[in-house]
């Protein structure tokens, strides 16, 4: 007899069906106010906004010394706009904002405007904290203040651009018709040819992600790919990249001019790679257990099954996934070990790129996670089971409105230039999601509580410390990182006493690690910590580094060489594990959110 097919379970659904009516009326009606918020919570901001407005109130001194500090920066504004005094900031191109590098921004009235601007931005830095406030509401305050300045700047207004006004002139007004057809498009939904032919312009597996390799493992929740040997003889430890789960891992493989992967491959390394698959409905009960067993467990078991269970493996992990496998070391370096974690071949190191493992200071991302906000998060993923891409993108382009928004809007319907994608650009528009269960756990435990950092961190149930890493790290942290500032990412210095590596480089968070040998303005400071030596204070270590010009790329694989046995002869990949060609079927994955 034929059975009959049972789709497979769907918790989300699961759960919805467990709802009583009411709670389904709060959660309607807050999935419905989330696209007019960004997904913010309206509480958590209204919190903040009210926690400044009671304290100024009831400070009649703030209030006269805020009220002299405007009348002096107006008067400052005034005197400019009349010509008896220059502006405080330099003009031209070494202003530090480039929406104001034009030279006519030096010429009346536009520096009048500019002077303004500054001078608000200048006032609200000052007015957005009063004394009494929580730190939390002070810092969100001070960001909310900075978003709406960055949406009034002159810069974004025609009337008030002089650049844009040069271009209506010089064109006579092609490129603002232009742009305003980009607008319209965009309002209605309609395809542009010209965004449509941009975005065919790197397409995974032609343009990037085209290292050569083969998947040899495939799980639920990830593929493992083995990348193909490009030297003769290769260092016999495998180099394992686990990136993080809420981005594409082509990250580190995208032209081939600045894979990392294609770096490491030609300097003798034999490269796995961890490919998050993008989960949908049916994974909404995945546990950070179940991404550290599926993500970094069961990979590294399949690592040392090729390599040989005895053969250690240096491990690499880039943002969220280098806090998981800060995580999986820690429980694998304790007394008992970990479930799952039986005849695993060991870490000979640990590479830590931009992650963090103490989330006391997360930087800007913070100002999204609090009870409210985490809570208002909840409801708004329990219909869908999972946390959407553009969600994340969207606080992710909050963190830089003013490059990622305000600007890009400026070129495409004031000066009808639309954006030319790059490899970077293209993979960051392919987005992820997070299952929901998995979202809310890792916001939890890690950002309001910073359970990792204080030791009382749950794997299977047991408290896992980073004391218990007994392996050289190499830590990577970038000066302009939004997403793990390096100053939290040094913060690994007090939580472990293991030889310890530290690499600060120019850049962001996705620049500052893509800083292949050759490309021009790159630079980096490295130090070493020995294992149980006196730690140093974070800026006393920036005076005291020297810094090199050039990539941090070659330094750590001369870090990794050291750490490494003598080279022996390059051997293919077996035809026996081999499941598809890299870059694998997971990593093409995309719905409709």
């Amino acid at each position: 007899m034929l059975k009959r097919y049972q789709p497979p379970a769907n918790p989300a659904l699961e759960e919805l069906a467990r709802e009583s009516p009411t709670q389904r009326l709060d959660r309607l009606l807050h999935a419905g106010a989330a696209p007019l918020t960004g997904g913010l919570s309206p509480v958590a901001l209204s919190l903040a906004w009210a926690d400044w407005a009671w304290h100024l109130a009831v400070s009649p001194g703030r209030q006269m010394d805020l009220s002299a500090t405007a009348a002096q920066l107006a008067a400052e504004t005034w005197r400019t706009a009349m010509g008896l005094s220059e502006p405080a900031e330099p003009a031209g191109d070494a202003d530090d904002d480039p929406r104001f590098r034009h030279p006519a921004w030096a010429d009346w009235p536009f520096n009048a405007l500019r002077s303004g601007f500054r001078n608000s931005e200048a006032f609200w830095r000052d007015a957005a904290y009063m004394p009494g406030m929580t730190e939390h509401h002070a810092v969100m305050t001070r960001f909310f203040a900075k978003q709406w300045l960055g949406m009034m700047a002159p810069a974004n207004w025609l009337p008030t651009n002089p650049a844009v006004l040069k271009d209506a002139v010089e064109a006579r007004g092609a490129h603002q018709w232009q742009g305003a057809m980009n607008w319209l498009r965009d309002v209605a939904g309609q395809p542009d040819p010209e965004v449509v032919a941009e975005a065919a312009r790197f397409q995974v597996g032609r343009d990037v992600a085209v290292t050569p390799g083969k998947v040899v493992m495939r799980n639920r929740l990830v593929e493992l790919i083995r990348y193909a040997p490009q030297t003769a003889q290769v260092y016999p430890e495998p180099v394992l990249v686990i990136p993080s789960w809420i981005m594409k891992f082509y990250i580190l493989d995208l032209s081939p001019h600045n894979s990392m992967v294609r770096y490491l491959v030609q300097q003798g390394h034999t490269v796995y790679m961890v490919s998050w698959r993008n989960p949908d409905a049916s994974d909404a009960d995945l546990t950070m257990d179940d991404y550290l067993r599926l993500g970094v467990l069961e990979p590294l078991r399949s690592v040392g099954e090729l390599s040989g269970r005895a053969q250690p493996v240096h491990a690499m992990g880039y943002c969220l996934g280098g806090t998981l496998l800060a995580i999986a070391a820690a429980a694998l370096g304790r007394s008992g070990g970990v479930t799952g974690g039986e005849g695993l071949p060991p870490l000979k190191s640990l590479s830590l790129l931009a992650a963090q493992t103490d989330f006391s200071e997360p930087g800007e991302l913070g100002l999204f996670i609090d009870e409210s906000q985490i809570g208002y998060l909840d409801e708004i993923t329990r219909g869908k089971g999972f946390h959407t891409g553009p969600q994340m993108a969207g606080s992710f382009q909050f963190l830089h409105s003013r490059d990622l928004i305000w600007t890009r809007r400026m070129r495409e319907y004031l000066m009808g230039e639309r954006e030319k994608r790059s490899d970077l650009t293209a993979w960051n528009a392919d987005t992820t999601r997070m299952p929901a269960r998995m979202h809310h756990e890792y916001l939890i435990a890690l950002y309001l509580h910073n359970e990792l950092a204080s030791s009382s961190y749950r794997v299977d149930g047991h408290a896992v410390s980073l004391i218990d890493i007994d392996v050289p790290v190499f830590l990577v942290g970038t000066e302009r990182d939004h997403i793990s500032p390096w100053r939290s990412v040094y913060k690994l210095h007090h939580l472990c006493d293991t030889e310890l590596t530290f690499v600060l480089t120019n850049g962001g968070h996705n620049a500052g690690i893509l800083s292949e040998p050759g490309h021009a303005g790159r630079r980096y400071q490295i130090g070493v910590r020995p294992a149980h030596g006196p730690w140093v204070q974070r800026e006393q270590w920036l005076r005291q580094t020297p810094t090199h010009e050039g990539s941090w790329w070659p330094a750590w694989h001369d870090w990794l060489a050291a750490r490494s046995s003598p080279l022996q002869p390059a051997r293919p990949i077996p035809a026996r594990v081999t499941l598809c060609d890299a870059p694998g079927e997971y990593v093409h994955l995309r719905y409709a959110d």
